[in-house]
C-alpha cells in the first residue's frame, strides 16, 4: 500500500502544476518520455516535473530514515537528522561555495564536505559513546552535547555569511538554507545511498529492537552494541550529508514521519524503517508539488511547506500520545 502511495504521488507530482494535464495528456506524455523522445510540450513538462519528484522522493525518504536511526542511536524521539550538526557543516560548505563559486557543482561538493568534516569530527569527540561503554540504558548524552555544540558553532558561521553576502547572492543563499527543490534532478549517488544505508538497516533492524529496549539486553544477547551504533552514526551522517546536498535544509519530514509511521505502524524496526522511508518520499513529493503550484508560476520554497505542515502534524501526535 505505501508503494503504491509513493507511486501515486509521483504520478500527481507530473500532473499537477502552473500547467495542468489531463489523465489522456499525461498518458500520451508518459509514453513519449518513457520512449526517450519527449517532443511534444506536455512531454516535456512531464519530464521535468519527473526527475524532479523523483528527487524528491530520494530526499524525502533520505531524511526520513536519516530520523528514524537517529532516534535509535540517540534513545531519543526529539532527534531528527539535524540535530548532530551534520547539516549545519553541510550548510556552511554550500553557502562558502555560493559566496566564492557559481558552479552548481561546486555547492553540492562542498555541502558533502562539509558535512563529512562535521561527522569526522563528531566521531573523534564521541567515540567513547560510539564505542558502546556509555551508559548502562544505553543512552549516549556526549554524542548528542558535542552535536549541539558543533551545530551551535555553524550556526554562527553560517550567520557571519549571510552578514558579508553581497546582495545579488543573499536570495540564493537563504532559499538554499530553507530548502528548495527547484532545479533539482534525479541522480543516482542519493539513490545508492539510501539503498545501501536502507539494506544495512533491514539487516540490522532486529538487533535495532533489542538496543532499543535495553542496552545490557542487547549485549547479553550477542549484540555487538559498538559496532552497531558506529553503523548507525556512520548511515545516519551519510543519508544526512546526501540529503542536505541534494535540496538543502529541509526540516521536520525526520521528525514528523518517524513518528507517524510509529503511531500507525508500531516500533518494530523491521517494518518501521522501509515504511518512513516510503512515507517520507512520498509526504516531500506532494510538499515540493504545493510549493510549486500553490501561487504558480511563483514557487516557494519546499522547506516552508514542510515546515508549515509539520508543526500542526506533531502538535497533534504529541496530543494523541498523551491521549494514550
Amino acid at each position: 500500500m505505501l508503494s503504491l502511495l509513493s507511486v501515486l504521488s509521483i504520478i500527481t507530482a507530473c500532473a499537477v502544476g502552473s500547467v495542468a494535464l489531463s489523465s489522456s495528456d499525461l498518458v500520451a506524455a508518459m509514453r513519449e518520455v518513457m520512449h526517450g523522445h519527449p517532443s511534444s510540450m506536455a512531454a516535456t513538462l512531464v519530464d521535468l516535473r519527473l526527475g524532479r519528484a523523483l528527487s524528491a522522493f530520494i530526499t524525502g525518504g533520505t531524511l526520513a530514515l536519516a530520523g528514524v536511526m537517529m532516534q535509535a542511536l540517540l534513545r531519543n524521539p526529539l532527534a531528527e537528522p539535524y540535530v548532530l550538526g551534520v547539516s549545519g557543516g553541510a550548510a556552511v560548505g554550500a553557502l562558502l561555495a555560493l559566496l566564492l563559486f557559481t558552479a552548481a557543482w561546486t555547492v553540492d561538493a562542498a555541502a558533502c564536505g562539509g558535512a563529512l568534516a562535521i561527522s569526522v569530527l563528531l566521531y573523534l569527540l564521541a567515540r567513547h559513546d560510539l564505542r558502546g561503554v556509555s551508559h548502562a540504558d544505553g543512552s549516549t548524552p556526549l554524542l548528542l552535547l558535542t552535536g549541539v555544540i558543533l551545530a551551535s558553532g555553524c550556526s554562527a558561521l553560517v550567520a557571519l555569511m549571510l552578514s558579508i553576502a553581497p546582495e545579488n547572492r543573499l536570495r540564493g543563499m537563504v532559499f538554499w538554507l530553507i530548502g528548495d527543490l527547484s532545479g533539482s534532478q534525479f541522480r543516482w549517488l542519493p539513490t545508492l545511498v539510501l539503498c545501501g544505508a536502507l539494506a544495512f538497516g533491514v539487516r540490522a533492524a532486529r538487533g535495532i529492537n533489542v538496543m532499543a529496549m535495553h542496552a545490557d539486553a542487547a549485549i547479553a544477547l550477542g549484540i555487538d552494541i559498538a559496532a552497531l551504533r558506529r553503523n548507525l552514526f556512520l548511515c545516519s551522517a551519510l543519508l544526512t550529508a546526501s540529503a542536505v546536498s541534494n535540496a538543502g535544509s529541509i526540516g521536520f519530514v525526520g521528525l514528523i514521519v518517524p513518528h507517524a509511521c510509529r503511531f500507525l505502524l508500531g516500533p518494530d524496526h523491521r517494518l518501521l524503517l522501509p515504511a518512513a522511508t516510503l512515507i517520507g518520499g512520498a509526504f516531500l513529493v506532494l510538499a515540493d508539488t504545493v510549493a510549486r503550484s500553490i501561487i504558480a508560476p511563483q514557487q516557494l520554497p519546499v522547506g516552508v511547506i514542510t515546515a508549515l505542515i509539520g508543526v500542526p502534524v506533531f502538535l497533534l501526535q504529541l496530543h494523541q500520545l498523551r491521549k494514550r
